[in-house]
């Protein structure tokens, strides 16, 4: 850095009240320089969580098989599998598993002695990684004196034995040794891993998105990439009614109207007596409710008959409002979705691409057929109070604000390419250029117009363009043809709903999903973002990858992993496992298949745990160290920045502040 420079000098001075003197700043280099040779921190990356909570927290505290592996390390075959396994149980649950545990008769101090002496030498393997300033961060304040003592104890130094028994006899004679243990525990599961990645698609189907999004916003270090279905719930909660219909639609699809009623609180009253009283004599059977099997009560005939109703009444005013920003938006290339127009309502039948369809449901009592994407005034009353319930939801808008915050619709870490959808390609294998707001853009370039879009939409001030403009965009994310989230050439729910003939269900999906078998389409795809195909990967979430047909997650000879494999329950039977999810160590990275979650109740009685096989995708020839990171590259330029500073103090430009 060039000390002569005005600009420079006036930073350094900044920076000298920091580092005040030459010592302070030698200090931090040095401290900075080791920083640099410790081992890259653990990445975790989950993607198509879909509201299935149990499931996510599960895999969330076993770190897909990354604490077995610190179990591992630290004994060998020195304690039994069985041991290895209660261990493994009390780390993810421990006060739940300790009460069992207690239940049974056990003498709890020799067990709590034992326990202590073998969760200690677990997070002493899983601390290694870090310098202890961050360890000791990371520990609770409680027992953060206690857990430094007890972690960089010394066994050599046998005058401190009894100083180290002690500090155990005590915690077990205070009656505190099962809320130590549970520090201990979650101390662990913080430092096995680093940093966590979500590919998106947090919402939906599932029954707990909002404690999901509770956990992650509690999470020590986490970033999302949106998928399509959370930009659903990004668009509803910034106001967008076709965003919000269809959310009020799925909830009610799938049987989920709680979240939205009890966990949010969003009042859905007027939509109930609306569809009650506009389809009070209508069967409403083509809306029938999807049931995943839960353990959840199950509702009443008289409940779900007035739910089908709801989702009829619903489903009517989606198809409306969205023909509305159709038609507001030639460029969205969506006219295929207008499809009410196409409607003989006395013949009830529907004309599609020139061939007519009998519809399965002939009753449109609030659609008139001379204008049919206008909102009847009491359709116009629910959307509005919808409108306001959604953007009034103090809980959902900090889930939403989170998202927005700690998100982005695609990044680039360490090296790696984070992205839930698909880049939009021809057929010949080149980018798709989309034009949106009069410009023609494709890859990188999309990604980065329709994410300032998102963010002008939600943040801008009402009754500006560029409001308007963003909301609509948060929904042309959701479902256009184009959209780099969404990946299909269109939507068909109305002809799911309406249509028998599965022809016309069919929805294409974009050229990319064939084209990244390819390792070159990969290469073209991370030197659009900047990055080296040698180094680099890409990690793509969206599409379930049906291992019961033979499909691979692997893609593009090992560049591209699509690490969708079934999350949700409603796709389980499809897919055949429960899930991917993805390591990536100072080892390398290692793809993790997930059987389906059975319950908490077995993951913490009987102490199964659901990461199957684990297949190691790339071994790094050497440990990569935090010097080979993002992280390692803001470190060097701080480092240069402070070399410059003691250069300054030593040239005598700025004084030492002693």
């Amino acid at each position: 850095m060039d000390s002569a420079n005005g600009t420079n000098i006036r930073y350094l001075t900044l920076l000298s009240e920091k580092y005040p003197t030459i010592a302070a700043a030698s200090t931090e280099i040095i401290n900075l320089k080791a920083i640099l040779n410790l081992p890259k921190g653990t990445e975790h990356v989950l993607s198509d969580i879909h509201g299935e909570a149990e499931q996510f927290l599960h895999i969330l505290k076993n770190g897909s098989g990354a604490v077995r592996g610190k179990i591992d390390d630290a004994f060998g075959n020195s304690i039994s599998i069985r041991e290895r396994r209660q261990l493994a149980t009390i780390i993810y649950y421990p006060e739940e598993k300790l009460n069992l545990i207690e239940e049974s008769g056990e003498d709890m101090d020799a067990f709590y002695r034992t326990l202590f002496n073998r969760l200690l030498a677990v997070c002493r393997k899983a601390q290694t990684k870090y310098t202890r300033s961050k360890v000791r961060k990371a520990m609770p304040d409680d027992y953060r004196y206690i857990l430094e003592e007890l972690i960089y104890e010394q066994a050599d130094v046998a005058n401190k034995e009894a100083y180290y028994n002690e500090i155990v006899n005590t915690i077990i004679r205070l009656g505190r040794a099962k809320d130590f243990t549970v520090a201990l525990c979650e101390l662990i599961q913080r430092l096995v891993i680093d940093h966590l990645h979500i590919v998106g698609d947090i919402y939906d189907r599932g029954p707990g998105p909002v404690t999901i999004m509770d956990r992650l916003m509690s999470y020590h270090s986490v970033d999302i990439q949106w998928g399509n279905h959370d930009a659903l719930w990004m668009g509803a909660a910034a106001g967008n009614p076709c965003s919000i219909a269809n959310v009020v639609r799925i909830s009610t699809r799938y049987s989920n109207l709680d979240v939205l009623e009890d966990e949010y609180g969003i009042n859905l009253m007027p939509l109930a007596n609306f569809a009650a009283s506009a389809y009070a004599d209508d069967p409403c059977s083509e809306f029938n409710i999807k049931h995943v099997e839960r353990e959840e009560v199950t509702v009443s005939q008289v409940e779900e008959r007035l739910e089908e109703k709801m989702h009829k009444a619903i489903s009517i005013i989606q198809f409306k409002v969205e023909g509305q920003a159709v038609l507001r938006h030639p460029e969205f290339n969506m006219d295929n979705r207008l499809l009410l127009d196409k409607i003989d309502y006395e013949k009830g039948t529907i004309n599609i691409d020139g061939k007519v369809y009998e519809l399965t449901d002939k009753n449109f009592p609030t659609i008139d057929p001379k204008d049919p994407y206008k909102l009847t005034e009491e359709e116009k009353y629910v959307v509005d109070h919808l409108i306001k319930g959604f953007k009034n939801c103090e809980k959902l808008q900090q889930h939403i604000g989170f998202l927005f915050k700690n998100g982005s619709i695609y990044l680039c870490y360490n090296n790696n390419l984070y992205y839930h959808g698909c880049i939009p390609l021809n057929a010949d294998g080149t980018f798709r250029d989309v034009v949106l707001n009069g410009k023609t853009m494709h890859g990188k370039a999309l990604y980065d117009f329709l994410e300032e879009m998102a963010r002008k939409g939600y943040y801008r001030t009402e009754g500006s363009f560029e409001k308007q403009y963003g909301l609509d965009i948060l929904w042309y994310i959701w479902s256009s043809p184009d959209s780099p989230l969404f990946g299909k050439d269109k939507m068909t729910t109305f002809e799911r709903y309406f249509i028998a003939e599965e022809e016309t269900h069919v929805e294409v999906k974009d050229p990319y999903y064939k084209l990244i078998d390819k390792e070159e389409t990969c290469d073209m795809i991370l030197r659009e973002f900047n990055l080296d195909p040698k180094h680099s990967h890409i990690v793509n979430g969206h599409m379930p990858v049906k291992v019961k047909k033979g499909e691979n997650p692997i893609k593009g000879n090992g560049k591209l992993f699509i690490i969708d494999g079934g999350f949700s329950k409603a796709y389980q039977k499809t897919t055949g496992i429960a899930g991917y999810t993805l390591i990536y160590n100072s080892y390398g990275l290692k793809l993790v298949t997930h059987k389906p979650f059975r319950s908490l109740e077995a993951a913490i009685k009987e102490e199964t745990d659901i990461h199957s096989d684990i297949n190691v995708v790339q071994l790094a020839h050497e440990r990569k160290l935090v010097a080979n990171t993002d992280q390692g590259m803001k470190i060097k330029q701080q480092i240069e920045d402070l070399e410059a500073l003691l250069e300054a103090y030593r040239n005598g430009e700025i004084r030492e502040k002693i």
